[in-house]
């Protein structure tokens, strides 16, 4: 059995949300994953009830939301969130106490079977990793914490690091990744044509990222949320593209 699983960061309600949110809206009725994970919800707006509510009415897709906020002065502001079409057994989250950064989990049953979905956004793209591995190391324990049952998991989202830094390289000891094809970033304007991210180049370099547990096999795994609007080709779902992929549980070495 397969199941398909994306992450995307919404960059807020910044840079024309109300008409980005029609083209997310419409590459997520192209992938239709089982489960979305989102960073940088807009708590003010309800950007993942929105989603939520849409995905249902405009696509018949019925999805459940948990969201988590960041912490102190972020905490009215922006958070993760995870939408999905499975039962949800347990929620939780976890606190860097860093920067306002938090985890997310929601352990979910995928058809007969447990899975841990992480969802997390670690320190700006343009900051030292030096705090991203911090934070990599803080969240590995939590999950190491909570997997001793054997329930195989997926950690998502914005990881502001590519593969030769030393966070994503000690996430690599635990977890693998699904793609490694770049995601960063896109030419998004805002309404007075400020380009996101002037100080980066366009789409050079993977830096959000589905990463598979043990018991997981990733059979297709593509960037995705990643065109511009056919009328404005300044106009895009968000300031960098997403992650979808499509996974099977291993089968068990035990035997039925």
């Amino acid at each position: 059995m397969t199941f398909r699983i994306a992450t995307l960061n919404l960059e807020q309600d910044h840079k024309r949300w109300p008409e980005r949110r029609t083209l997310i809206l419409e590459q997520l009725g192209q992938i239709r994953p089982d489960i979305l994970t989102l960073n940088e919800v807009c708590l003010p707006h309800q950007t993942g009830r929105w989603l939520q509510q849409s995905a249902r009415d405009r696509l018949g897709l019925a999805y459940r939301l948990v969201q988590q906020s960041k912490t102190n002065h972020l905490a009215t502001v922006e958070g993760e969130a995870i939408l999905t079409r499975y039962p949800i057994f347990e929620t939780a989250n976890f606190d860097y106490q860093t920067q306002g950064m938090v985890a997310q989990v929601a352990r979910l049953e995928v058809e007969g079977q447990l899975l841990d979905v992480y969802v997390t956004h670690l320190y700006r793209s343009r900051g030292e990793d030096a705090l991203r591995l911090y934070q990599v190391q803080q969240l590995l324990a939590w999950i190491e914490s909570r997997q001793g049952d054997g329930v195989a998991a997926v950690v998502c989202g914005d990881f502001n690091a590519t593969m030769e830094m030393p966070s994503a390289q000690l996430m690599a000891q635990r977890f693998r990744p699904s793609q490694l094809e770049p995601t960063a970033f896109t030419p998004l304007q805002g309404e007075d044509g400020a380009v996101s991210h002037p100080y980066w180049p366009r789409f050079d370099r993977c830096i959000d990222y589905i990463w598979i547990s043990e018991g997981l096999h990733v059979t297709t795994s593509e960037v995705g949320f990643n065109r511009p609007s056919p009328t404005d080709p300044t106009l895009w779902p968000s300031d960098h593209a997403g992650v979808w992929a499509d996974l099977q549980f291993a089968p068990d070495p035990r035997g039925p």
